[in-house]
């Protein structure tokens, strides 16, 4: 009898351990499995962690199955505020603008703490004062594009206004193809496309993105998500953050990923690649100089401009920080 006591002892102390590990935060998979919803412009490079996340079952992984949604970030906060979608695949002017107007969200996660656009131009130019009063192709007046390169002319030294702003909205080979055709001088292109011009002859003019400390992609999400759904919300930042890492570490596997979502050659998934993952964000924690940053592109399009933000208006960087901390980041 004393030897059955002492082993159904054991066995309710193991089986007290193992439920006391279950239930900690750092065992994800055995929080209950959600169905969300998270909101993406495009598919293009910057939304390489959360394709990844999907494609190579990170989401799985940390019971969520999530839906990705296309769609245009001008709709994105009333989607939020209604319900349609739990989550924004973004952090950038338009939704730092969409805070600032009263809507309760908060950027919470970085995916890159810059963004890759050139200032690609015709053969016979190539500086930024041959090309004032000439036609620049944008994807559109006032996004992200367009207050970068205000940004990045103000950090030359230069003028924005000098130059002819021609907002060519849709994907990158559209104003590819505007330059191509002569219907501008130049254009601001992002990889892989900015490659092809390279190759077809077009002169990398500036660096814009490397000028600019601005975010690139990114996640947003309603306060009274954080507030009443944080284990959740961790669930999603650890799943980009893992996705994010794994890009990292594996080109091959990345660069893969990169021609069967992307669509690109294996050579000019390479070159994308290589330029993309020198701007990711190591930690994912938002930052006060990025977030001041988008603050001032907002600014500079005239709204808001009496109002001093502060950093907890528009991010709140306690979740990031959580899961940064139970990944293992060494943080200041």
């Amino acid at each position: 009898m004393k030897y059955l006591t002492r082993a159904r002892f054991a066995r309710s102390a193991i089986a007290a351990f193992v439920m006391s590990f279950l239930m900690t935060p750092s065992a994800p998979a055995q929080e209950p499995r959600t169905k969300l919803r998270i909101s993406n412009a495009s598919f293009s490079i910057t939304a390489l962690p959360l394709l990844a996340a999907r494609e190579w079952g990170v989401f799985s992984a940390n019971n969520l199955d999530m839906e990705i949604i296309l769609m245009q970030s001008s709709i994105v906060p009333a989607a939020l505020s209604q319900g349609d979608i739990d989550y924004q695949a973004g952090v950038g002017p338009a939704s730092v603008n969409a805070t600032l107007r009263g809507f309760p969200t908060r950027a919470i996660w970085f995916s890159a703490d810059k963004i890759s656009y050139w200032l690609m131009a015709k053969p016979q130019y190539k500086t930024l004062e041959s090309l004032k009063g000439k036609k620049i192709a944008i994807t559109g007046l006032g996004g992200t594009v367009h207050v970068s390169f205000n940004l990045a002319m103000e950090r030359a030294g230069a003028n924005s206004k000098d130059f002819v702003l021609v907002s060519i909205p849709g994907q990158q080979i559209q104003q590819f193809h505007s330059l191509e055709t002569g219907y501008v001088d130049a254009a601001l292109l992002s990889p892989p496309v900015t490659f092809g011009a390279q190759k077809k002859g077009f002169n990398k003019v500036y660096d814009v993105g490397a000028s600019v400390d601005m975010p690139g992609g990114g996640l947003t999400t309603l306060v009274k998500t954080i507030h009443d759904r944080p284990a959740e919300t961790k669930r999603v930042i650890r799943s980009l953050q893992m996705a994010k890492d794994e890009i990292r570490k594996s080109k091959a596997k990345t660069v893969e990923l990169i021609v069967k979502l992307l669509k690109m050659d294996k050579e000019a998934a390479g070159e994308t690649y290589d330029e993309f993952v020198g701007a990711l964000s190591p930690t994912g924690i938002p930052s006060h100089v990025g977030m001041e940053t988008l603050v001032k592109a907002v600014q500079s399009q005239g709204r808001h401009v009496d109002r001093k933000v502060a950093f907890t208006e528009i991010a709140d960087d306690r979740l990031a920080i959580e899961v940064a901390r139970e990944l293992g980041y060494k943080l200041r």
